[in-house]
């Protein structure tokens, strides 16, 4: 039997989130260094849940309200193995491309400033990520003005020249 469980993931509006799964106690601190050494002035926190031994949820980071943020969100997930990074004054595409490339990071599930909701499975073994929502359906089809509008702000926040 799997018992479905939706868990809301709460971050402050001026954060990021990343969500993701890896697989052994050193992930804390090879996710820190990746975060760190992709862009040093980064503010974050991040929590990673163990799966077995102490089962604990271990934290890091260089902010203590993201460390904070992440902790509690990792407890409430409440899912093995699965890790939580809170970012502000940067951009989860800011470090994607390096926690892919840590060795321990199996899946991620996703990187949102949106409102964002995981779905947790539950069965006699523990609990496992599904799937998440990621912010609201799709309302039409862009237009020139919307056009107009993304170009501009990728240029404004300087992610296109």
């Amino acid at each position: 039997m799997v018992e479905l469980k939706v868990v809301s993931i709460k971050t402050p509006d001026d954060a990021n989130i990343i969500i993701g799964q890896a697989h052994f106690i050193k992930s804390i601190e090879d996710i820190y260094e990746a975060v760190v050494e992709s862009s040093p002035q980064i503010k974050f926190g991040v929590a990673f849940s163990e799966a077995s031994g102490a089962c604990l949820v271990r934290v890091e980071g260089n902010d203590n309200e993201l460390k904070e943020i992440a902790e509690k969100n990792c407890l409430e997930l409440a899912c093995g193995h699965c890790f939580i990074l809170v970012l502000r004054q940067g951009y989860p595409i800011n470090v994607l491309n390096a926690l892919k490339l840590v060795s321990e990071v199996c899946t991620i599930y996703c990187a949102t400033a949106n409102s964002l909701e995981v779905i947790v499975g539950q069965t006699q073994l523990g609990r496992g990520i599904l799937g998440v929502v990621d912010g609201a359906s799709p309302k039409g089809i862009e237009k020139e003005e919307d056009i107009r509008w993304r170009k501009g702000l990728l240029r404004k926040i300087g992610y296109k020249l």
